[in-house]
């Protein structure tokens, strides 16, 4: 999967949830213009395997899982990406490095 120039994403050969590649590319997609400053080669992050407790899992922690990856695999600098739990809302906060819709495609707006 092509997340940026040269950086491209392997998912696991048994496959996984559709949303849970979505966010593995936002994940990544965070970090990409730093990734490829570090790499202007070319970077291919190979996703072994994704597991996670179903008890209380949401799709939107595989994008903090490889953020956080990205910032210590390559050294980065620690961004905003960030989940809070909202007591008033019974529900976590995500914040995505400030975008409040990351899927949103601004083309098409």
């Amino acid at each position: 999967m092509r997340i940026d120039n040269g950086i491209r994403l392997v998912l696991p050969k048994e496959g996984i949830y559709w949303k849970d590649a979505a966010w593995l590319a936002l994940g990544i997609s965070l970090n990409a213009r730093a990734i490829t400053t570090k790499n202007p080669a070319g970077t291919t992050i190979s996703v072994i395997s994704l597991k996670a407790p179903l008890s209380d899992y949401r799709s939107e922690v595989a994008a903090l899982a490889m953020n956080y990856w990205c910032i210590e695999e390559f050294g980065l600098e620690k961004n905003d990406v960030v989940a809070k739990f909202d007591p008033a809302s019974s529900d976590y906060v995500f914040n995505w490095n400030g975008l409040t819709d990351p899927f949103r495609d601004p083309f098409n707006h």
